[in-house]
């Protein structure tokens, strides 16, 4: 089992220290690191290159987002580097010792496959993260939730970018996070994708530290980037497949409820109204580009991105 560990990162070269720290202490050493350094002006790319972990590091020419981020170093690690486990994080996500092991375990001890897999997400005191803490899949029988338990998990319906591993068949079948949402809802969207049908379980036992710099859930206030919050989630209520029509329907619903209270909450409403406006007008009028559009100056990564997205992974797709 070949296992590659997946940092994107973006002008916290401190916190990227910390993450690659951590990712040389797991207990089940990882098969190899790719950083995917998103045009930072710091030097994030430097020290990830000299870090002892041993990082291979892909330096974009421009700042794509965590979508893009993560789109490029998913290709990568499946095509290139021939990863049967994807496991995704933030720079800012520092993993506890034996995170990636009860991942596995859990993993090894579930009756079935698995498709993703998600730990459990604590601000740097402790508490679980509201902006990465999961809830049971909506509908999940009485034996899936014993499967699971037995597990040590808890099966769910959407995951996190900050600690999610992801089996490559799936990635393969599934094809690529969507690049064009740049920030937000990108890790809903494709978690949702892949655990239409298939399995995903939250795993508790594997704990992440998201060291955010405020303690707060999604509904905080955003400013200008409520913009990708609104067309982000049009989009993938209107045009992914990832969500079924009640789904649909009932985050719709969940939705208003959660910009309502974000704009009830606000200190400057005008700002949240205008960027409100704009990604009501773009999710409506338009949809995602493919990602080997988004991605098109990236030489070589443009391409392992478009094989994985259009089913021609040298491997070939899921059985």
């Amino acid at each position: 089992m070949r296992i590659a560990a997946v940092v994107v990162a973006y002008d916290r070269r401190d916190l990227l220290v910390e993450a690659l720290d951590a990712l040389a202490a797991q207990t089940r050493r990882l098969d190899a690191v790719v950083v995917v350094d998103n045009a930072s002006h710091d030097d994030s790319a430097v020290v990830a290159a000299e870090h002892p972990v041993g990082a291979e590091v892909l330096e974009l020419p421009r700042n794509t987002g965590g979508a893009g981020g993560f789109a490029v170093g998913m290709a990568h690690a499946v095509e290139a580097l021939d990863a049967d486990l994807v496991w995704l994080m933030d720079d800012d996500t520092i993993p506890t010792p034996t995170a990636l092991a009860e991942l596995l375990a859990a993993r090894e001890a579930y009756p079935g496959p698995v498709a993703l897999l998600g730990s459990r997400v604590v601000w740097h005191d402790g508490r679980d993260h509201p902006m990465n803490t999961p809830r049971r899949r909506p509908g999940a029988s009485a034996e899936q939730i014993a499967r699971a338990r037995e597990s040590g998990a808890l099966p769910v319906r959407s995951s996190s970018f900050v600690s999610m591993l992801v089996d490559a068949r799936a990635v393969r079948h599934h094809g690529l996070p969507v690049a064009d949402y740049f920030i937000w809802n990108d890790d809903f969207e494709y978690s949702a994708r892949l655990l239409r049908r298939g399995t995903g379980l939250h795993v508790p036992a594997s704990v992440v530290e998201h060291r955010t710099k405020k303690f707060g859930a999604t509904d905080a206030d955003p400013g200008e980037r409520f913009y990708y919050e609104v067309r982000n989630k049009l989009w993938m209520l209107l045009r992914s497949p990832s969500l079924s029509p009640e789904e649909r329907f009932l985050y719709l619903g969940a939705s208003l409820r959660r910009w309502a209270r974000t704009f009830r909450g606000s200190r400057n409403r005008d700002v949240l109204r205008s960027a409100g406006l704009r990604g009501a007008r773009d999710g409506l009028l338009r949809g995602p580009r493919r990602n080997a559009a988004v991605l098109a100056d990236m030489g070589p990564l443009t391409a392992e991105v478009d094989a994985l997205d259009a089913g021609r992974s040298r491997r070939g797709p899921a059985a």
